[in-house]
């Protein structure tokens, strides 16, 4: 038997996962959300100032909350992460381990499955992205050139584990490192493969394309450019119908560079925004990574060598930024951060306000600032 609301929402717009409504209102009950509709003439309502949207998930997360997973690979990591970035609006994070020894991986593969195992798994915690070691020396930017290696059966087994025990998988792997034939005997665990840290040709990139490929990583970070006889892998991902990650904050990618990318894709729907987050958000000013300090210094994560080490920037801000610096349109720009990553998730409940726990809707100001979560907001009393 269906809920009937005890009450109605009216927010000045709601994303619904397709466009943004203006006048739509949104039934809640015990808790949760149901249905987009009309409410009944006498129906209890509360007007809402701002935006109501699905939270934010995020593909991409290496850490938060002084969490990292290359160096704790536990459950108690994963959750610390999860909550960490729950605090600035991202509902769901894919726990991203990348280029380490292999019992890093084996451990991270482990605590995965522990996670979901538990009585109560973490709803936060949407799979693992297993972020090389099959990648390319030369585009390895952070990761350690020590643990770059080929393809291997292990790697396949990791997978298949995962995939058997219903964990969302996606794994970047390059052409450099892997063979078509790899990819293929990954898609066919029910994996998601990305392409990135490649210094490849665009014709590479294409035969892993063919192979089942669906998706990239932080488009133009660690991946051969795009020039005007020489496509490269950044090229090959713009012109494909392929799914893409970007980050957003300023520094790994211009702003200028991001809004071309979004509006050259020949399929829209397909850019989805990552934060490539580490441990400092929500966290202290540094974290150590292949027993070598980063610190956080006007708002970059550098390393020993002078690379970029992953992020400190929330979904949050990146998708502000979208919206004020980059000139995205807010109804794209919410895609990116729910919608799209949702598709790729083939989590179509994550992309929708309805039927949700309230404490996973959103609500942002005028500014496109998250103020509060619909839970949080129905806790207080109206103004």
């Amino acid at each position: 038997m269906t809920a009937t609301p005890d009450l109605w929402l009216l927010p000045d717009a709601i994303f619904d996962g397709t466009r943004l409504r203006g006048g739509a209102a949104l039934g809640i009950a015990q808790g949760r959300s149901l249905m987009l509709d009309i409410p009944p003439p006498g129906a209890p309502t509360r007007r809402l100032k701002g935006t109501l949207t699905p939270g934010f998930l995020d593909l991409q997360v290496n850490g938060g909350g002084d969490a990292l997973l290359n160096s704790d690979q536990s459950p108690e990591a994963l959750h610390r992460m999860a909550a960490a970035h729950r605090r600035f609006g991202t509902v769901g994070i894919l726990p991203t381990v990348i280029t380490d020894a292999p019992e890093v991986l084996a451990r991270a593969v482990e605590a995965t499955l522990a996670a979901q195992s538990e009585p109560q798994p973490d709803r936060s915690l949407l799979g693992l992205h297993i972020e090389g070691p099959h990648l390319s020396v030369a585009r390895r930017g952070t990761h350690a050139a020590a643990y770059v290696r080929p393809f291997d059966g292990t790697t396949l087994t990791h997978v298949q584990r995962l995939r058997a025990a219903g964990v969302f998988v996606k794994i970047t792997v390059a052409p450099e490192s892997t063979t078509p034939q790899d990819v293929a005997r990954l898609v066919g665990t029910g994996a998601v493969v990305s392409i990135g840290h490649s210094d490849a040709t665009a014709d590479e990139v294409r035969a892993l394309l063919d192979a089942g490929a669906s998706c990239f990583t932080h488009l133009f970070n660690a991946m051969s450019p795009m020039l005007n006889r020489a496509p490269g892998v950044t090229g090959a991902c713009i012109n494909s119908t392929a799914f893409a990650g970007i980050i957003c904050d300023g520094i790994h990618v211009a702003d200028e560079m991001v809004g071309l990318a979004i509006r050259a894709r020949p399929v829209p729907g397909r850019m989805f925004l990552v934060s490539d987050a580490m441990s400092t958000v929500g966290g202290s000013d540094h974290f150590r990574l292949y027993g070598q300090d980063v610190w956080l210094k006007d708002g970059r994560l550098v390393n020993a060598e002078g690379s970029l080490a992953g992020a400190h920037v929330t979904m949050a801000e990146g998708l502000r930024r979208l919206i004020t610096v980059v000139g995205t349109s807010p109804e794209t720009a919410f895609d990116m951060v729910s919608a799209a990553p949702a598709r790729l998730l083939d989590r179509p409940d994550l992309a929708t306000p309805e039927y949700r726990d309230l404490a996973d809707l959103l609500l942002l100001d005028a500014d496109w600032t998250v103020t509060a979560t619909v839970a949080d907001v129905l806790h207080t009393e109206p103004a």
